[in-house]
């Protein structure tokens, strides 16, 4: 089997595991009792650089990065993401760290709490503001949801540089194709159940996006109520949610290989937050939205309670391909096998608040 680096961001540190044939061990915590919610593996270098977007009670937010598989990490003297003087606002949280497509090779973006968008371009050592973004005309209207105010997703495009899509609590999906210099909401088609209108430009509650494998304009994305899909780079947007007990969730991930595979973790309700029908299942469409499998094979078959967060699900680039996520109840899970069938890695861990892994044999 591949040699695999999965890295585990839990609310008391970060922890690390390497599968070696069939057999994984686990190291850890990195970061001791600081909160990790972004991890990201950059593997356009001859070694995968890790990034790390820790949370310390007593020092505050940071980005820090490995270069050797996370057996040291390096903190840079200055503040990686720092907003300017002149915004008035501080870092709360790194919510978000992406390594860009080849094209650009050492561009790496942050998403922040506050909602705003950082590029850094020697690799994530330093970061600047994309003030387009944090400027948007439609910024005074934006509000924060449960989890804050915050760019948690963003999704380049491997063919052009200058197309990026974010996704923001609560304002919704904003794409920019020139670069950052200029963002246009894309939530066509998204619902806004809790506002008056419930089809507005932007105001939308998105979770998570992820991008299809096999075809690089059809996007996958799972809203506070609602799994949608989009064909045309998030354009206009279509309800795929249909066949699955809930569309309440989080995460979604798609496929590393395989075009129109995509997974979500259903859960009951916004008002429920427990996985649907109190059962651990990840559900795997093989048709972009057109029909759900469930997948359990390994997973517990009692009542759980285990809620994935929108960050907590993930797929590597194994072939075949692993499928990952963790819960609030400190479990994770994996399978090597596209989701087949799946074993406990993990438990008793605190919160797990992100997951990322990569093949590195």
């Amino acid at each position: 089997m591949t040699d695999v680096l999965l890295t585990v961001g839990t609310r008391k540190g970060l922890f690390t595991g390497r599968r070696r044939g069939g057999t994984w061990d686990f190291d850890g915590p990195h970061f001791n009792a600081q909160a990790v919610y972004s991890i990201a593996i950059d593997k356009r270098r001859s070694t995968p650089r890790l990034l790390a977007g820790g949370d310390s009670a007593h020092w505050g937010p940071s980005v820090f990065h490995s270069d050797d598989l996370g057996g040291t990490w390096t903190e840079p003297q200055r503040a990686p993401v720092k907003f300017p003087k002149d915004t008035g606002a501080s870092l709360e949280r790194v919510w978000q760290l992406h390594p860009a497509g080849p094209a650009a090779p050492d561009v790496v973006y942050a998403g922040t709490e506050p909602a705003a968008l950082f590029r850094s371009e020697d690799g994530g050592v330093t970061f600047e503001l994309v003030r387009p973004l944090w400027e948007h005309p439609t910024r005074s209207k934006w509000v924060s949801g449960g989890g804050g105010e915050a760019v948690h997703t963003v999704v380049t495009d491997s063919r052009d540089a200058d197309t990026v899509t974010v996704a923001v609590s609560t304002a919704g999906v904003f794409r920019s194709r020139d670069g950052g210099a200029s963002w246009t909401p894309s939530n066509s088609g998204i619902s806004a159940v809790f506002l008056p209108d419930p089809n507005p430009e932007f105001g939308q509650c998105v979770h998570k996006i992820a991008q299809d494998a096999g075809n690089l304009d059809r996007l996958y994305l799972q809203n506070h109520w609602g799994v949608y899909r989009s064909d045309d780079a998030g354009t206009k947007w279509t309800d795929i949610g249909a066949g699955l007990p809930s569309d309440f969730g989080f995460a979604v991930a798609a496929h590393p290989h395989r075009a129109d595979v995509a997974y979500v973790f259903p859960i009951n309700a916004d008002a429920d937050r427990v996985p649907a029908g109190r059962r651990c299942r990840v559900y795997r469409t093989d048709d972009a939205g057109g029909s759900w499998e469930a997948l359990s094979a390994g997973l517990p078959a009692e009542d759980h309670y285990g809620t994935v967060l929108r960050d907590a699900m993930c797929t590597d680039d194994a072939d075949p391909a692993g499928v990952y996520f963790g819960n609030r109840n400190g479990e994770v899970y994996a399978s090597a096998d596209d989701g087949d069938s799946w074993q406990l890695l993990a438990s008793h861990l605190p919160d797990v608040l992100c997951v990322r892994a990569a093949a590195i044999g």
